[in-house]
């Protein structure tokens, strides 16, 4: 794990080889699967499931440099939100864009890519991820 500057629940799970950036946030009863990546901007709620190997993002257009060629620094960029709603699970592999928001109890497939907003209790896959056909069955 490399864990550094970010805030975890109590009773939160993280598997190996995940790394939490500085400023994200997990809340209580949260289980972040190995290999996954939760950068600056990133807010899980409690109770969320995140696969292996998901990958969020807060920078929705990304450069190298700065104007006139000099590489980039913290102040060339500004962090753009994400949240996960409180007893969402984001399937293995899934990729999830800056600036979304999953829903409370909203289900992303595995290898989804995540552009724009799931609504509460939505299932989603796909890319870009789409509303299911098949209706979600309750808990």
């Amino acid at each position: 794990m490399n864990l550094y500057g970010c805030r975890i629940g109590d009773e939160s799970r993280i598997g190996a080889f995940v790394e939490i950036q500085k400023g994200a946030v997990i809340g209580a009863r949260c289980k972040i699967s190995s290999h996954s990546f939760l950068c600056e901007g990133v807010e899980i709620e409690d109770e969320v499931f995140i696969g292996h190997g998901v990958l969020f993002t807060n920078d929705l257009f990304p450069r190298a440099t700065a104007a006139g060629g000099r590489p980039q620094t913290d102040d060339d960029w500004k962090v753009v939100p994400t949240r996960v709603r409180r007893g969402a699970s984001i399937g293995t592999g899934v990729v999830i864009l800056a600036g979304v928001t999953i829903g409370e109890r909203a289900m992303v497939g595995a290898g989804a890519v995540v552009t724009r907003d799931v609504p509460a209790g939505a299932t989603v896959k796909g890319v870009p991820a789409r509303a299911s056909a098949k209706a979600r069955t309750p808990d």
